[in-house]
C-alpha cells in the first residue's frame, strides 16, 4: 500500500521548455499554486543552480514536472526530452520527481493573459510561470483528493 501523502507539503511545479522553465510554488497547506519565476535556459549546470537556490529557499520536498503528452496520450520527442531533463535535475537536487499531464496548460495560460488584456507574444515568461502554476495546481488538487479519499474518520 502506498504511503499517505503528508498533510503539509512544499512542492515546486516546473513547465520545462527548450528556452525557458516556468517555476511555481505552493503554500505549505498545498492549496494554492502561484507562479514564481521564469528561468531562461542556458546550460544544465546553470539552470540546476538557479533551481537549487529556489528549492533550498522554499525547502522543497518534491518536483512536479509537466509532461507534454501528445494528444493521443503517447510520449513524443518533447515529452522524452522533458523526462530526461527532470530525471537529471532530480538527481542533481536530490529530490523526488513526479509527473503530471500538462496538455493544454500553455494554451490555458495564454487564454488567461488574453482575458487580462495582455499580449501573449510579449509575455512568454509569464505564460511559462502561469503554465507551471496550472501544472502544480492540478497535482495539488489530485493529491488533496487522494488524501481526502484515504482519510479514516473515527467516531
Amino acid at each position: 500500500m502506498a504511503a499517505l501523502p503528508q498533510k503539509y507539503i512544499s512542492a515546486l511545479g516546473l513547465d520545462v521548455g527548450s528556452k525557458r522553465i516556468g517555476v511555481a510554488g505552493c503554500d505549505r497547506t498545498g492549496l494554492i499554486a502561484t507562479g514564481l519565476v521564469t528561468v531562461e535556459r542556458t546550460s544544465f549546470e546553470k539552470d540546476a543552480e538557479k533551481l537549487r537556490q529556489i528549492t533550498s529557499d522554499r525547502e522543497v520536498q518534491v518536483l512536479v514536472v509537466g509532461l507534454p503528452y501528445s494528444m493521443d496520450g503517447s510520449l513524443g520527442f518533447q515529452a522524452r526530452q522533458v523526462q530526461k531533463f527532470a530525471k537529471r535535475l532530480a538527481k542533481a537536487l536530490n529530490l523526488p520527481v513526479e509527473y503530471i499531464d500538462e496538455r493544454l496548460t500553455s494554451f490555458q495560460a495564454e487564454q488567461m493573459l488574453i482575458a487580462e488584456n495582455r499580449s501573449p507574444s510579449r509575455n512568454k515568461g509569464l505564460i511559462d510561470r502561469k503554465a507551471a502554476s496550472l501544472i502544480l495546481q492540478q497535482w495539488l488538487d489530485v493529491r488533496r483528493s487522494n488524501f481526502k479519499n484515504r482519510e479514516v474518520v473515527v467516531d
